[in-house]
């Protein structure tokens, strides 16, 4: 399978292509060619109906699709009889044409354009490699005294198919519960996914966090509760947020291995997380400029936003 792809600075965009050699492309060049391939792109079809909505003569288009079709451009999909006489459908194999001049690369040098971005992934992916560890909380019941249960397994998957897109070889176990991990895992480079409340592994290492949740104690009913963590602190900006759409994603070393990177993605409520998520997908490479206050910093404050209030998230924005 290939693909033509459009890199911009705050989305990816992706089509299948169908690669060609270039005799067979002259097979497209014609004008009405051209306009058969678009109509095709749009809906199957077969060439009387074709030449109804060209406005051409039924015999040119069937000379055209029987050249599209040789071409490997354009496919047979079904059959129709039609006032007693059997019908041809077509429609394109591919909703893009490529001709290829040289040979195909890895993809991590595809999209690793800027030297940020680079830094930003590196140690966690090298040379096409992946090197970490993706810890995400437990789904079941698990900490005291809450009772925690995580919902970022959504979040964790998008952001591993994200990170994909720069490898070039399928890594073994990479993703963990909190609850799995041993001594060991834990002095490695770590991705971790989801706040100190329902991640264990995250509650360890905040308060060595630029940017760190705050833990809010309360009583209720006379039975003292906690690990109820309501908003952000930033060292950087000396700002508090408490915000149930914001997320964070910071990068530092890990404390359990100060040779190592922790690279930490969670928000205050589920939503916060998936902002941070989503911020990969589309504002990569703003994500890799670094803090607004201090570009040194790899820690970001993002809010994520429902612009069309349908109560599904489709657009993230920075905050720091």
């Amino acid at each position: 399978m290939h693909y033509i792809i459009e890199k911009k600075e705050d989305e990816t965009k992706i089509l299948p292509a169908k690669v060609i050699e270039p005799e067979k492309m002259k097979a497209a060049t014609s004008p009405l060619a051209w306009k058969i391939l678009k109509l095709l792109s749009q809906n199957s079809s077969y060439p009387k109906e074709m030449g109804r909505k060209l406005k051409m003569h039924e015999q040119k288009i069937y000379y055209h699709v029987r050249k599209l079709e040789k071409a490997g451009l354009i496919e047979m999909v079904r059959e129709e009889r039609i006032q007693g006489a059997i019908t041809k459908y077509y429609s394109i194999v591919e909703p893009a044409i490529a001709l290829v001049l040289k040979e195909m690369e890895p993809a991590q040098k595809l999209f690793s354009t800027r030297q940020t971005c680079q830094e930003f992934l590196d140690p966690f992916i090298v040379n096409g490699k992946f090197n970490a560890l993706i810890v995400i909380g437990n789904p079941e019941t698990h900490g005291r005294p809450t009772k925690t249960v995580a919902h970022d397994t959504t979040s964790a998957t998008n952001l591993a198919l994200f990170l994909g897109t720069f490898l070039n070889h399928i890594p073994g176990e990479s993703i963990k519960f909190d609850t799995e991990l041993k001594d060991e895992d834990l002095k490695q480079n770590l991705i971790i996914i989801g706040g100190p409340g329902v991640n264990s592994v995250m509650k360890r290492v905040n308060s060595k966090l630029p940017v760190r949740f705050e833990k809010v104690k309360f009583v209720d009913n006379t039975k003292y509760k906690e690990n109820y963590y309501m908003s952000f602190f930033s060292d950087i900006s000396k700002k508090r947020y408490s915000e149930e759409s914001y997320g964070i994603i910071v990068k530092a070393k890990n404390p359990f291995d100060k040779t190592k990177q922790i690279l930490v993605i969670a928000g205050i409520k589920l939503w916060g997380t998936k902002a941070a998520t989503l911020t990969f997908l589309q504002k990569f490479n703003e994500l890799c400029s670094g803090n607004s206050y201090d570009k040194k910093m790899h820690a970001r404050v993002i809010d994520g936003l429902d612009l069309d209030s349908d109560g599904i998230l489709d657009s993230v924005e920075f905050i720091e």
